[in-house]
């Protein structure tokens, strides 16, 4: 290991610019002639639009401009699209409606957008919206996720009878019949996985600027993927051609998902940028993000395990809906379908799996991916499950999982629901989790806390995950619109610094750092020579940007393949000038050497030597600067074994995590400081998941959480200090030896959270968030 590559503990190299104020975010940013723009939203969550009056609004002081959504219909702009089509039973594919950018027909949700009004400062924008007079009939709604395909809902868009955008199954059926008939016992349980506002630090923002001397459009915005944002704008919506049309993402304060999409008020600023010829700026205030942000999770699920008499699993059955709110976002419904269903069999050998997913659509913000995307939901309904069948044998939770484990001899695996597993060892993860968590000592914590009145308890989760998104023949097949590929450059300048462009973007996960790291370790070159640069369309590599774990796994092998690339063409350099073969060059911790010599040529000095070619080798280009693509094979399937141990008052309701074990393997760690904070991040998203949040609407379709003072984020009292470890074991199918471990956290929390307070109280379940009241009552209903 080089002393700052992999594996190093090395401080992030971004973080002075951020503890000194000195980050550059979207709404940082203001451009010459600059104008605000603000939005007029619907306040009814189901409504016709009879008509639209602006000519108050356009005669307000300040006001530049007011557009309503045919005004962009008619300049030929498209409407916001669905990037996923999912075929379902009988091999329909699922309905995704019409999405204009105002919308013109009618308001399908709180929030949605109608009409914008342009102005010299953001308070006369303000103004003039208030002016803006919309003639609403309201209809009727609905927002229940089990209850918008019912007979006499209310209909959203006339696509999409029954309001049922997918009505899909998958797994063998009939074999999982056959399981449960000769089952000797059958565990079941019915939940509720919590839809939640994703709520990053930084709210989303973006600025539209139109150069009419090279009809040039530039738009700067807060996004995990901006060549996809380009990509999207440009073919699917003709904001601009792709070639004249520049998208940046500078510093950008969180993404979680939610960042991902192309939203309406993007798509805003850059064509009325252009309309105007002037800049147009944004920013969402924090009531906005909570009405219009994509959400995440929703689903409302039953779900049953079949098992023989040793408590073995034979055979799981899921029936259920997911909600997708008023549109389809980018995902959508493979979330709920491909991204959930597909990661149902866990860690564990269960033969045969069915599941059916109605994904419907209400009067609601849509809803998408949110850090873990589909993987949370299966994992909590699944380890929640085994919790319950380990109940119904009479079994500890422990030995169930032990039981049914798939087992490292048995990799690759291939599960009953289409996932191939490279590598995992999962035993060993318990072990060490049981181990570090002191689980054969709870009896007596146990004991000693009801000494005190205090209700204790022990919750496990073992959990996979499928991520590095990437492999673009998978993902073609199950209907993505792009490949999923990673691209990166990398770039000797003549002095031997380094500059790597790559497609991924850094909101938060250090990738300055680790892929300078990389850089590091493969090249030999000093860490502090080594910038990388990411988010600008202009600038980058082109690329499918950061989420589902993926900017390592995918995008850090094209980095290193682009490495291999510099270190082939050194060689070929070096001999000429050591006056050796090429086949004699050998290459180590920076340096090209002439084997059993001690001829040795510095990179630095390779580098200087490529762009003043003044002594250089035939039929070898100048310049030390190569591009490499990286397309893996296969997905990569982080697992791990976490550990929550909770002590409950009964007598308030109140739940402290008072011990919290987590076990990862995320294959080789390029920066375990930076692993751990990640881990960190995902463990409080998950238990505030499981504890604290709980997006809600109320049945007129207004979003009752729609502010800080009711929706409530977990917060530093709220967790205990987590004890981080990692039994790794190796990938096949990624050179790097990573795995990714972004969401894992999220993933895995919500369960052991779960199963530790239902241990604690006696009872079957409860759902999520696990507040107070809700434990309160579970408490006093169990006596």
């Amino acid at each position: 290991m080089a002393e700052n590559g992999i594996g190093a503990r090395v401080l992030r190299k971004e973080d002075n610019r951020f503890l000194t104020g000195k980050g550059n975010y979207t709404d940082d940013i203001n451009r010459p002639g600059q104008t605000y723009a603000c939005l007029v939203r619907s306040p009814h969550a189901h409504a016709t639009i009879n008509s639209i009056d602006i000519s108050a609004a356009k005669a307000a002081p300040g006001v530049v401009a007011v557009f309503v959504g045919q005004d962009l219909v008619d300049d030929g702009i498209g409407g916001l699209v669905c990037g996923m089509s999912v075929a379902g039973k009988g091999g329909e594919v699922n309905k995704a409606p019409p999405r204009n950018v105002l919308t013109i027909d009618k308001a399908r949700f709180v929030g949605d957008p109608v009409a914008v009004v342009i102005a010299e400062t953001l308070a006369q924008a303000k103004d003039g919206a208030e002016l803006v007079n919309v003639d609403y009939t309201e209809l009727a709604c609905v927002v229940a996720t089990d209850g918008a395909d019912k007979a006499g809902a209310p209909q959203l868009h006339e696509e999409v009878p029954n309001n049922l955008a997918l009505d899909w199954e998958f797994g063998d059926s009939a074999a999982v019949d056959a399981a449960f008939a000769t089952a000797h016992k059958v565990a079941e349980i019915e939940l509720i996985n919590n839809r939640m506002v994703t709520n990053p630090m930084e709210p989303r923002s973006a600025i539209g600027e139109y150069n009419s001397g090279t009809d040039e459009t530039t738009l700067y915005l807060t996004s995990q993927n901006p060549h996809v944002h380009r990509l999207v704008m440009s073919a699917f919506m003709a904001i601009a051609p792709e070639h004249k049309f520049r998208v940046v993402a500078p510093d950008v304060g969180g993404g979680f998902g939610s960042k991902i999409f192309t939203y309406n008020e993007e798509a805003v600023c850059a064509w009325a940028a252009k309309k105007i010829n002037r800049p147009v700026k944004w920013t969402s205030d924090r009531s906005e993000a909570f009405l219009c942000d994509a959400h995440g999770r929703d689903h409302v699920t039953k779900a049953e395990m079949a098992l023989d008499a040793d408590g073995k699993f034979l055979a799981m059955r899921v029936t259920s809906y997911s909600n997708m709110g008023a549109y389809l976002q980018l995902f959508s419904v493979s979330i709920s379908t491909l991204f959930h269903a597909f990661l149902l069999a866990g860690q564990y050998t269960t033969p045969a799996i069915y599941i059916d997913m109605k994904a419907v659509m209400t009067n609601t913000a849509p809803v998408d991916a949110a850090r873990g995307a589909g993987r949370p939901e299966a994992t909590y309904l699944l380890e929640r499950l085994v919790d319950v069948s380990a109940g119904v044998m009479d079994l500890d939770p422990a030995e169930i999982r032990r039981r049914n484990f798939i087992k490292a001899d048995q990799m690759p695996y291939v599960t009953p629901v289409v996932h191939t597993y490279d590598s995992g060892d999962y035993d060993a993860s318990l072990a060490k989790a049981l181990a570090n968590s002191d689980y054969d000592g709870f009896a007596a914590r146990k004991a000693e806390a009801e000494g005190r009145g205090m209700r204790r308890g022990i919750g496990l989760s073992a959990y996979i995950e499928a991520c590095g998104v990437a492999p673009s023949a998978a993902v073609g097949s199950l209907g993505a619109g792009v490949g999923l590929w990673e691209s990166a450059q990398v770039r000797f300048n003549p002095t031997g610094s380094v500059t790597v462009f790559t497609g991924t973007h850094s909101h938060g996960q250090g990738h300055e750092t680790s892929f300078a790291q990389l850089i590091t370790e493969r090249l030999g070159v000093p860490i502090e020579n080594v910038e990388v640069v990411h988010g600008d369309t202009d600038k980058g590599q082109f690329g499918m940007g950061t989420y589902g774990s993926r900017s390592l796994p995918v995008g850090g092998v094209a980095i290193v393949n682009a490495c291999d690339k510099i270190i082939a063409k050194g060689k070929k350099i070096a001999a000429h000038t050591l006056e050796a073969a090429e086949d004699d060059i050998e290459f180590a911790d920076g340096n090209f050497t002439v084997a059993g010599t001690d001829k040795t040529m510095n990179i630095a000095e390779v580098a200087f030597t490529a762009y003043v070619p003044h002594n250089y080798p035939e039929g070898v280009e100048p310049g030390l600067d190569e591009i490499a693509f990286f397309d893996p094979l296969n997905f990569s399937f982080p697992a791990g074994a976490h550990v929550c141990e909770v002590e409950i008052d009964p007598d308030t309701g109140t739940v402290e995590i008072v011990r919290y074990t987590a076990v990862d393997d995320f294959g080789t760690l390029v920066n375990p400081m930076i692993v751990e904070g990640q881990v960190h991040g995902g463990l409080a998203h998950g238990i505030g998941q499981a504890l604290l949040e709980g997006c809600v609407y109320g049945d007129d379709g207004q979003l009752v959480t729609g502010s800080f003072m009711d929706y409530c984020m977990p917060r530093a009292d709220n967790l205990p200090s987590f004890d981080v470890d990692y039994s790794p074991t190796v990938p096949e199918h990624n050179p790097l030896g990573v795995k990714g471990c972004g969401e894992a956290g999220a993933i895995a929390a919500p369960p052991a959270v779960i199963n530790a307070i239902v241990n604690a109280l006696g009872v079957k379940h409860l759902d999520m968030p696990a507040t107070p009241e809700v434990v309160w009552r579970a408490a006093q209903a169990a006596g």
